[in-house]
């Protein structure tokens, strides 16, 4: 009876009615199941129909969690066989719905929780996983203080390390059992939350300062320990820790923040595509970013990188960056700026002269006198980027290159369909939701998704290929340049950036160049004669054994 309630109750062996009948005689399932014995193809096209019957995202996303907590194969078949159109329902945005009313609507724990008022548990919560030192290859960690843009979700925000996995297995093959979820409870300053009868995690405002950091080191000392071959990835931090914690820490363990790194590597992806129509060098660059936090000031932390590859010195690249908060152009007279803002702060006295409005240097105002060849939006301040920035834009530079990235739809800072009209097609676009193609004067122009999940998934697999010690800029790079090479934006309208319709592909083309990097840089441990042969044997397929 044991044998039977196992193997069904465990979504990484059930086969529900896949099972032969001999394997049920074997496990002890006679009887337990209709008499059909149906193939995964069967089974795929009835839970894609079953899907389908579903009008809202959010139903489909329960529909799609009750069938990952039953049976993975099945469900990462089904992720795997419609990954475009599943994307959106498993992670951003539908994932941001289901946080909301994650404890209320509890159907199963998918994690580790870490108790910041139990710190001593953290060894003793990973080994109830019975996974040994080699056992695991990827573990997707967050505090959910700044989730998707809708905030501090505390506990509520484990589906964010639930559905980061999901896609890591489903767009690169990453085997599902070898992978943990880790939930960081240190409270939340939610207030609906610490009110609500059915909130599940600590009722006390954030910890932070000591103890937080406490955890953090805590908990990176014990996996690393445990699982010494794991990639340890970061997501949704607060800005005031993200960039902290990955600095602090990316020399000594195997670290990836992918808000920090991965989106700075996808927009940098869009670049190199931008570059290849405007036939410039990085060296050559103005950038502006619009909404300077931990994303944005990560971006432009890989920007000046490339720009110092190029040829500029440390000094000349941050002289060509301009950031924008919501005090304005970020200068050194300005009181208690974040570290990460402080590298690109502009001398008070290099734009005494520059227009003011309501005490501060607007975005208007740092287009008309930088003429930035490269526009970043990371503010989620919906409609920012207005007729008049995109004129004013235009009217600096013959093609400038456009990134609005912020997301959903109602923080992006210009749609494509004004922004293409307003610049007479001159922009070179990217942004971060999806977008139809924009038709102009007779050009369908496609407007490329600066979307992390065609970066992290191939990323993740070649520091595992590889064993690479750390995850290292030019590995990033390395990502970057195999994701722009999979579009040619010369033609005019053309993307900058791939579709999601190949993802599993597009991942092992970059899994192989971030490989021959760890190679190339000194990090790796392992080597290969066919790194292209060596990701393909890795990648887990979604099939019953």
């Amino acid at each position: 009876m044991e044998k039977t309630v196992n193997t069904l109750i465990n979504p990484l062996t059930n086969k529900d009615t896949a099972f032969t009948l001999e394997e049920r005689k074997k496990l002890g399932l006679t009887g337990r199941l209709p008499a059909a014995v149906e193939t995964l193809d069967q089974q795929a096209a009835r839970a894609y129909r079953q899907l389908s019957s579903y009008e809202k995202d959010i139903e489909k996303y329960i529909f799609l969690d009750q069938l990952h907590n039953r049976n993975e194969v099945l469900y990462y078949r089904l992720l795997t066989d419609h990954l475009a159109e599943m994307l959106p329902i498993v992670y951003d945005p539908t994932v941001g719905e289901a946080i909301k009313k994650w404890s209320r609507d509890y159907r199963r724990s998918r994690a580790v929780y870490l108790n910041v008022n139990r710190p001593e548990d953290i060894r003793a919560s990973f080994e109830t996983l019975g996974l040994g030192a080699n056992d695991v290859d990827l573990i997707v960690v967050s505090d959910a203080e700044e989730i998707l843009g809708i905030g501090d979700w505390g506990v509520n925000g484990t589906d964010i390390s639930v559905g980061k996995l999901a896609v890591y297995t489903a767009a690169a093959g990453i085997d599902p059992a070898r992978v943990i979820a880790v939930n960081l409870d240190v409270g939340t300053d939610n207030e609906a939350l610490l009110n609500d009868p059915s909130y599940l995690g600590n009722r006390h405002a954030r910890v932070r300062g000591e103890r937080y950091d406490q955890l953090i080191n805590e908990y990176l000392k014990t996996v690393s320990d445990m699982f010494p071959n794991a990639l340890l990835h970061f997501e949704d931090f607060g800005p005031s820790n993200a960039r902290r914690i990955l600095e602090a820490n990316q020399a000594k363990y195997r670290i990836f923040n992918d808000d920090v790194q991965g989106t700075g590597a996808i927009v940098m992806a869009a670049l190199f595509s931008g570059l290849k129509v405007t036939k410039q060098h990085f060296d050559e660059q103005r950038l502006v970013v619009y909404g300077a936090g931990t994303a944005g000031t990560g971006i432009a932390d890989q920007i000046r990188a490339a720009m110092e590859r190029d040829g500029l010195s440390h000094e000349e690249a941050k002289k060509r960056i301009w950031l924008i908060d919501i005090n304005g152009l970020v200068t050194d007279d300005m009181k208690d700026l974040p570290n990460y803002q402080q590298e690109y702060v502009r001398p008070a006295d290099e734009v005494s002269g520059w227009k003011k409005e309501n005490g501060k240097i607007e975005l208007l105002e740092v287009i008309k006198r930088v003429k930035p060849t490269i526009l970043l939006g990371t503010s989620t301040n919906h409609g920012a980027f207005t007729e008049q920035v995109i004129k004013a834009l235009c009217d600096g530079v013959e093609r400038p290159i456009l990134l609005p990235i912020s997301n959903p739809t109602e923080k992006i800072e210009v749609m494509p369909s004004d922004a293409i009209p307003w610049s007479n097609g001159k922009v070179l676009m990217a942004v971060g939701i999806p977008v139809p193609p924009v038709p102009y004067n007779g050009v369908n122009y496609e407007i490329g998704q600066a979307n992390n999940a065609l970066l992290y998934p191939g990323l993740g697999l070649g520091v595992i290929v590889s064993g690479a010690k750390h995850v290292t800029d030019g590995m990033l790079l390395a990502a970057a340049e195999a994701v722009a090479s999979q579009v040619n934006p010369q033609d005019l309208g053309a993307s900058l950036i791939p579709p999601v319709d190949n993802l599993r592909a597009s991942s092992a083309t970059v899994a192989v160049a971030v490989a021959k990097q760890a190679v190339a840089d000194g990090v790796a441990t392992k080597r290969s004669d066919n790194w292209v042969q060596t990701v393909q044997d890795a990648m887990w397929q979604p099939v019953y054994r």
